[in-house]
């Protein structure tokens, strides 16, 4: 009886001297955060992502109660900075907002030094940044869509040329996707930076370019450039009557750049999913859909698990269209 009872108060002794270790993840995560979270830019300062990022961060801090410093390391199309967040302690402080570029960079440059589906935590999708293509009324002025663009390219073999912000940006592989499904041919002349290529576009250096939405709207609404098409599966709404390239006879065509957040390996779940969930409610804001909006971009909150399928299929699906088409960064 005397042995018995000494088991269990062994047992009992045991169990509360464990029971703080079990309690303290729970307790730490309940905690969290207690001090400033980073966000990391892969792009200077003033683009969408840059942008969007700025929006969501101060709304981050004012529901978790801390600041969201924002930095900015630009840098070879964000890998930079994605392959230093890579390595960073997974500790709920560090975050980057991805966009797609930086997810096709191992692509494109063969010491990117990371993976992009393994080496990061997906935590929430933030927003779509559409393309559309466009052409200098004056010099296509028969071009008022794709059908017609592809007529007149192919009456004109190897001919006519296309531009965008630069060798293997999300423009370039887009619009050879579109060669290869259509199968006809445009030479592409590579631009560093979507501001000079839209200035020679506009300038009848160049007939025609595939653009970010943002850095094509005003010279679209001031006639200057004709929108012909966009890539995204839907109708943006501030160019409501350009029909996308999927309504054009190219049924499934889907070409849209994107960001989100991700975090370092080993983030805990909790905190993924906290974050996550925050910045779905933040999206869901009407006054931050109106900010994005404004800056090119479109809210579109997607969890965790749909962000991580979402970075497979386009690191799969435009990876072939680069090697393919055998792109490599400048």
């Amino acid at each position: 009886m005397r042995s018995s009872s000494l088991a269990g108060l062994t047992r009992r002794a045991l169990y509360l001297c464990l029971l703080p270790l079990f309690a303290a993840p729970a307790l730490a995560a309940d905690a969290w955060p207690t001090r400033p979270i980073k966000l990391i830019v892969p792009f200077p300062p003033g683009g969408p992502t840059d942008t969007a990022s700025r929006i969501v961060g101060q709304q981050l801090a004012e529901r978790l109660k801390q600041p969201v410093v924002v930095e900015n390391k630009a840098g070879a199309s964000g890998s930079i900075a994605a392959a230093q967040v890579a390595k960073m302690p997974g500790d709920g402080y560090t975050f980057m907002m991805l966009a797609t570029p930086t997810l096709l960079a191992p692509h494109m440059y063969k010491k990117a030094g990371y993976d992009t589906v393994t080496d990061f935590v997906p935590v929430a999708t933030v927003y779509d940044l559409p393309i559309v293509m466009v052409v200098n009324p004056s010099l296509m002025p028969t071009v008022t869509d794709v059908q017609k663009l592809i007529t007149h390219a192919k009456a004109r073999p190897g001919q006519i040329s296309y531009t965008s912000s630069g060798a293997g940006s999300f423009g370039h592989l887009s619009m050879e996707l579109l060669k290869q499904l259509g199968q006809f041919d445009m030479q592409h002349i590579a631009y560093k930076g979507g501001v000079p290529a839209i200035t020679d576009t506009i300038g009848g250096q160049v007939p025609m370019m595939y653009a970010d939405l943002v850095a094509a709207l005003p010279h679209i609404k001031s006639g200057k450039l004709r929108a012909i098409g966009v890539g995204s599966p839907q109708r943006v709404s501030v160019l409501p009557e350009v029909k996308t390239i999927a309504e054009q006879g190219f049924k499934g065509f889907d070409a849209v750049s994107w960001g989100g957040l991700l975090a370092p390996p080993g983030t805990p779940k909790d905190v993924v999913e906290r974050v996550s969930r925050e910045v779905g409610e933040i999206l869901a804001d009407k006054v931050v859909q109106e900010k994005l909006l404004n800056a090119g971009a479109i809210a579109n909150y997607q969890k965790p698990q749909q962000m991580a399928v979402r970075i497979r299929t386009d690191y799969d699906k435009w990876g072939k269209v680069i090697r393919d088409k055998a792109i490599a960064a400048e």
